[in-house]
Order: C-alpha cells, then structure tokens, then sequence
C-alpha cells in the first residue's frame, strides 16, 4: 500500500462512519468537471467538523472545503484527501435590526435578497455572485463596487490544523482585493455583517438591474465566473486584456474562452479539467508575453501537480523576469 493510500486509510479510521469514500466532486462545482474525493464528509455540527481536523492530523492528509463550488477546478484524478461540505453545518440566516448573521453555507444571493427583505441595504451586490459566504469571506467577493470587506464585521472560524474555533474580526482577517488571509484549512462557520437600514422598494429594484446585467453580460453554463483579477482594479481589466490579445472565442479542446465575457472559460459537458487548466494557463501566458501584465487567477486548482496558475502573481505594467517572449498554443487550439 502506498504512502499516501495509509495516510487516506488513518484519517478514514478516525472519521468511521462520518466519511463516505471516492465522491464525485466535479458535480459540486460550478465547471462540472472533475474526479472524487479519497474521502467526503457532511459534517452536521461543529464537533464532527473538528473531528475532520482531527483525521486530517492523524493521517497527514490535506483538506479541502467545498462551497458551492464556484471558484473550483478538480483535477480529472481527484483529490487524494478529505472534501468537506458545510451543506449540513449552518446555513441559517439571523437578522436583528441591523446586524446580520448568516451560516457559511447560505449562497450569497439568497442573503443578498434576505436582507433587501427586511428593508437593509449594502448587500445587494451579492444578487449576482454565486458563491457561499464562507467562500465569499475567504475570496472577499464583491461586485458592482463593493464586496465583503464593505460590510463585515466578525467570523466565527474553525482552524482543522490547530483543532479550535475563534471569533476574528474583519480587520484580522487580511482582506484585500479578491483574496484574504484565511487559510485551506480555516472554515468559516458563520460571518456577521452591519448593514444600513434602506428603502425596500428600491433596493429591489438595484436586485432587479444587476440580474439583468449579469444576465445580459455573462454567460450562463459550465463556468466558474472571472477566471482571473483584474490587474489594476478599476483601471485594466482582464477581459479587455484578453480581448486586447484575440483571444476571445478561443478553444482549446473541450474549453474554451466564452464569446459573451472574455474573462470566463466554459467547460464543455463531459469535458476535461486539464483542458481547462492548460486554457487558463495558455490565456495568462499570451497576455503577459504580449502586454506585460501577469493576470492572478481566482480559481482554485484542486488535485493538480501544482498550484492555481499565476497565483502569486501580482499586477504589473511590465513583464516581469522570466515571462515569456511569446506564448506558443498547445495541440488542439483553434480560433
């Protein structure tokens, strides 16, 4: 038995019935394309979830915590480790005056269109980002000028590594520009946001108008949303860099650059996750040789070699050393 087979086998033994072995995890993102996980676990209480983090310990096996899947790309091998999914743990929703309290299960619109409900405003942007609020926190999610940072004020936070849950306020947090310090291996259990008291009527409508434009600018289907940061936000943006390159359209196999949004890749049903990963890196690699900005990818890779292309990569004006003079396709490219 190999090495990491007995480490898989001595997580197993301290999860007992709690895992369920080899699940499917493609079907649990938004790409809809991928292998399963060594082990899967629904944990119904923040005691199993620390009982993850005791296994994850014992047997020296990563982990990894599946939202709603929107920022996921799993490799067509899997994950050699434990996929966690909070669907059972907390996905409740508390509202008292101004105060928000919301489960890291609970899909951002559906929080969006809550608070909008009870006459508050400064979450509607939310409506249009299909992720979960424990994703949401970690990635510091945002559109339509605002975004988590905006409106959080404290997370309830599980880390599986130390075995403890803590209160952070936002400002431990490390919030910045679609990223944040929160760790793999740190679960948000619950997050609490302060928002302002606002007129219903018009907040639904804001609801209405960023639906519509979502609708009408992105595209629908098997993707995760923008595949990459805006460089400089506010001033260059990643799909018209794309654009800027020609590379709209382009496929690679059975990815390929959607014709709507030039910063999404679609995954063809039944596709590979490989091909995706090497668009995403053929995409990243065309624009910094041709324009010098070096693009950081929000997706998260999961069972691949290495990690998520280009995601260390901060934003430049230049090409950095060792970018490459030209970007050559690889096999099955085609405009």
């Amino acid at each position: 038995m190999s090495d990491v087979a007995d480490r898989i086998e001595a997580a197993a033994a301290v999860l007992g019935p709690l895992a369920q072995r080899d699940v499917l995890l493609g079907p649990m993102t938004t790409y809809r394309v991928g292998g399963s996980a060594s082990l899967f676990v629904r944990p119904g209480s923040v005691d199993e979830l620390l009982v993850v983090g005791e296994a994850c310990r014992a047997g020296g096996v990563p982990v990894l915590v599946v939202g709603r899947g929107s920022n996921l790309l799993v490799a067509d091998a899997g994950f050699r480790g434990v996929a966690v999914s909070l669907a059972d743990l907390h996905a409740g929703i508390e509202i008292d005056g101004s105060v928000v309290r919301a489960g890291g299960a609970v899909a951002l619109p559906v929080l969006a269109r809550r608070t909008v409900a009870a006459s508050l405003t400064g979450f509607e942007w939310a409506v249009g980002v299909p992720g979960s609020v424990g994703g949401g926190v970690r990635m510091n999610a945002g559109g339509h000028g605002s975004d988590m940072a905006a409106n959080l004020h404290e997370v309830d936070l599980v880390d599986l590594v130390r075995g403890e849950r803590r209160v952070v306020p936002a400002a431990g947090l490390g919030l910045r520009f679609r990223g944040s310090d929160v760790a793999d291996h740190q679960v948000v259990v619950e997050a609490t946001l302060v928002l302002a008291p606002g007129d219903r009527a018009r907040s639904e409508t804001e609801l209405d108008e960023i639906v519509r434009w979502r609708r009408e600018h992105q595209p629908g289907g098997q993707n995760a949303g923008s595949v990459f940061v805006n460089p400089v936000p506010g001033e260059v943006t990643a799909g018209a860099l794309i654009d800027r390159v020609g590379l709209r359209g382009l496929r690679l196999r059975s990815a390929h650059v959607s014709d709507k949004h030039a910063n999404f890749i679609q995954a063809d049903e039944g596709g590979s996750a490989e091909d995706v990963r090497e668009l995403i890196e053929f995409v990243r690699d065309r624009v910094a040789a041709e324009t010098g900005y070096v693009m950081r990818s929000e997706v998260k890779l999961v069972g691949f070699d290495d990690s998520t292309p280009g995601a260390d990569a901060g934003p430049g004006t230049g090409a950095p050393d060792g970018a490459p003079d030209d970007a050559h396709a690889p096999a099955g490219v085609r405009w």
